[in-house]
């Protein structure tokens, strides 16, 4: 039955939908794009949009997922020290952060919460890439802007930011192919199970190395981007398999290098992330046979996701797809306070810059953080 009569009627409408007619999600604009050098769009038909604009200062979340391994506890951090600077703090009423492990549920449940908090934006790193479509849904029609980083959501509904995860895995295969002439057994270190980093590192890898025309035999083990668990795996399949001619891994890779040393196994070409430690021993053992590709992005791209949250909420037309660069080095290219620091420790991400949105870190400004939720 339609017909609704006086302001009873309004209020049971009100009641009912949660003042949905007034809370709509984006709307798909022409442009132009408010900052096109930091929100740079990953292709020419990616939607741009602009939600209502919101008066700040703003109630922001951060609903993480697993944390035990560096890059998580690092992106944590950073994302306290940027929302602590004073440029961003004056935006933000408040930013809170909760980690909730691998439990899917649980993450959706947080997500859930913070929209019935009020909170005004929710930037997310996905334990899943397809689970959160009601959720989405629930985030547009209460006008919260959704923001996924890193590992990122299956839709066009919701904001991501992110770097070609696929065409990371494509550039370590890619380096394996150039400097293993006739193929060979690859150890294959992946991360955390059920995410879309995992999933496209894993598919950019394995189709660089079937396009490649040699034959490889791929030994893959779970290292869940931490460095004692990739030391672990790495140990027990040298200790079955005895032989790589090259390792790729997402992460963990300082664990990895390690128990290729412990146990003696030759150095062989190296495609991996971008941690301290990893870089460390890139450069100290090139000559003795650890030729590495190390590429990535360290975890300020958190620091990018809450930025484009408060543009969103100020009204500025942003894309509903941003890719953010990738920091490489090759080999014999790693150089002592460039590239790597010999003074810091090896639990810690290289490349946490994005000089295109005016955002940089020093290790002291992150370290000073705590990972803990608040």
């Amino acid at each position: 039955m339609r017909r609704v009569a006086g302001f009873a009627g309004i209020l049971l409408i009100h009641g009912v939908f949660g003042f949905a007619a007034y809370a709509a999600g984006p709307k798909i604009v022409a442009g132009p794009n408010s900052d096109p050098k930091c929100f740079a769009p990953w292709t020419d038909s990616v939607k741009l949009f602009q939600f209502t604009q919101k008066k700040g200062p703003y109630r922001i979340a951060l609903a993480n997922g697993f944390i035990a391994n560096t890059w998580r506890i690092q992106m944590i951090k950073t994302a306290k020290a940027y929302a602590s600077q004073p440029d961003v703090a004056t935006k933000l009423k408040e930013f809170k952060v909760v980690s909730t492990g691998e439990d899917v549920a649980a993450q959706i449940a947080a997500v859930n919460n913070f929209i019935d908090s009020g909170y005004d934006a929710i930037v997310v790193n996905a334990q899943n890439p397809t689970a959160f479509k009601p959720v989405i849904k629930r985030a547009n029609d209460a006008g919260v802007v959704l923001v996924a980083f890193d590992n990122t959501l299956d839709t066009e509904d919701a904001i991501n930011v992110n770097v070609d995860q696929k065409g990371l895995g494509e550039y370590w295969a890619d380096w394996l192919v150039k400097n293993i002439p006739n193929g060979g057994k690859i150890l294959e270190v992946r991360g955390v199970s059920g995410t879309s980093v995992d999933r496209d590192r894993h598919d950019g890898i394995q189709g660089v190395l079937k396009a490649s025309g040699k034959k490889w035999d791929t030994v893959e083990v779970i290292g869940k981007w931490d460095d004692p668990t990739a030391q672990k795996v790495t140990a027990d399949a040298i200790a079955v398999h005895k032989h790589f001619d090259g390792v790729t891994a997402q992460g963990g890779d300082t664990g990895v290098v390690q128990a290729i040393i412990d146990a003696k196994h030759p150095f062989v070409p190296f495609g991996g992330e971008t941690e301290n430690g990893f870089r460390k021993f890139c450069a100290k053992y090139s000559a003795d046979g650890l030729k590495c590709a190390s590429g990535g992005t360290g975890p300020a791209q958190v620091a990018v996701a809450i930025k484009t949250a408060i543009a969103a909420l100020e009204g500025n037309v942003v894309p509903q797809s941003i890719k953010l660069p990738l920091a490489r080095v090759e080999d014999p290219n790693f150089k002592d306070g460039q590239d790597f620091y010999s003074e810091q420790s090896d639990n810690f991400f290289v490349g946490n810059a994005f000089p295109t949105c005016g955002i940089n870190f020093t290790a002291q400004e992150i370290m000073g953080q705590s990972e803990a939720n608040q």
